[in-house]
């Protein structure tokens, strides 16, 4: 068994875990507003990146609508499915945060530059395959807007 094969497979058996466990325990931490609401943390990476959240306990499964608040992404990934995961986290009410890795925001970054709202919040994180770009970050270079400087 090869190593790409043994890291899918122990995805997909804590994704099967995780849908087991759901109605016996709360999986997901969510963040209560001021509102009383609370809201997830979604993620969209590479499959270091979701299962290290997913371990944190980041992950929610909501059997009722076949949903889940993550995403994780590989090589054979369609760009469709990304696309779709993302404008699915941007217009749930539960969503507060989305975390997506650098590299892959770079395949839909016309939806991230058009994207406009403050909640969700869309943070781009870095991957261990990839470096962190700091030119390349949205927030960022909102950030630098709003203060006036040059970007």
């Amino acid at each position: 068994i090869n190593a790409e094969y043994m890291g899918h497979f122990l995805s997909v058996y804590f994704f099967s875990l995780l849908r087991f466990f759901r109605p016996f325990a709360q999986m997901a931490a969510p963040m209560t507003f001021r509102d009383g609401e609370e809201r997830l943390i979604a993620v969209i990476g590479d499959e270091d990146t979701v299962t290290g959240f997913l371990l944190a306990g980041v992950g929610d499964c909501d059997n009722r609508k076949n949903q889940t608040n993550f995403l994780m992404v590989d090589k054979t990934t369609p760009l469709t499915a990304i696309e779709a995961a993302f404008k699915s986290y941007t217009t749930r009410g539960d969503i507060a945060i989305i975390l997506i890795n650098q590299s892959i925001a770079e395949d839909i970054r016309y939806l991230l530059n058009e994207y406009n709202s403050t909640i969700p919040t869309i943070l781009e994180i870095p991957s261990k395959d990839c470096a962190y770009d700091l030119a390349k970050d949205a927030v960022f270079r909102r950030v630098k807007q709003q203060l006036g400087e040059a970007v």
